[in-house]
């Protein structure tokens, strides 16, 4: 038996975990702007917050996609 194999499965698990960060990360950032923007305009309903949620939910997944290839 071939004992040479290299240790890839810990540099993917934490490229794959860094990615799950990122996106959570970024779309915190676009709920807590949105959420900002609709406190400072007195919405009652949180328009600003769902926007930037989607905002910044599809700037997380391109990037994420942009990393995996």
């Amino acid at each position: 038996m071939d004992k040479k194999q290299p240790k890839k499965s810990a540099n993917y698990y934490l490229k794959y975990s860094g990615m799950a960060f990122q996106l959570g990360a970024t779309i915190a950032v676009g709920a807590f702007i949105g959420f900002k923007l609709d406190e400072r305009m007195g919405n009652e309903t949180q328009y600003f917050t769902a926007l930037f949620v989607i905002i910044f939910a599809s700037a997380g997944l391109y990037l994420v996609i942009k990393d995996l290839k």
